[in-house]
């Protein structure tokens, strides 16, 4: 078991100290709405590849809390496949496919190998600059899109939710691979 350490020194609970902590967490808030949620979901994606950050192959794809097949690699290649997803919930009629395969794929083919790697980063940026183009169509939140008819407000909260559960999935898998804590 790998022994805790973090990074920072200012506040030794966070993450890093805040000079180098790329999410703004010491200005001010944005205006309205929709500004909010969209900071928030920015900073929750800041977080996952934050706690990404150092780490080879080898250590991204471990399955540091066994049985589970969580790793952080799997964690990148999961959120690019619900990206996708997100947006086909808005353009039902030309779904596009599934990005690693149907079941737990996403997870299971995550292995070390630093093409793969490369690859996840790279799918994970383009399926959130995708779905983001998609839903900046809609600036009103409380229009409703796709086949069921989803509120773009409910989409964004959604997508806020699961980047903040699978962060914290992302502080236990990290701090088991080499120890680093920090929220």
């Amino acid at each position: 078991m790998p022994e805790r350490w973090s990074q920072a020194s200012v506040y030794p609970d966070m993450w890093a100290d805040p000079d180098k902590d790329p999410r703004n967490n010491d200005g001010v808030s944005p205006d309205g709405e929709l500004a909010t949620l969209q900071d928030f979901l920015r900073n929750y994606r800041l977080t996952l590849l934050m706690k990404c950050e150092g780490l080879d192959p080898e250590r991204l794809a471990r399955r540091s809390v066994p049985p589970s097949t969580m790793s952080l690699l799997g964690l990148l290649r999961h959120l690019a496949e619900v990206e996708r997803d997100w947006r086909n919930w808005v353009l039902p009629a030309d779904p596009a496919p599934k990005l690693y395969g149907a079941g737990g794929a996403d997870f299971e083919g995550a292995v070390a190998e630093q093409a793969l790697v490369e690859s996840a980063y790279a799918d994970l940026a383009r399926e959130q600059a995708a779905t983001d183009a998609v839903l900046a169509a809609y600036p009103d939140l409380g229009t409703r899109v796709g086949q069921d008819g989803i509120a773009v407000r409910e989409l964004l909260v959604h997508r806020i939710e699961e980047y903040a559960r699978h962060c914290g999935h992302a502080d236990l898998l990290r701090e088991r691979v080499d120890g680093r804590v920090g929220q």
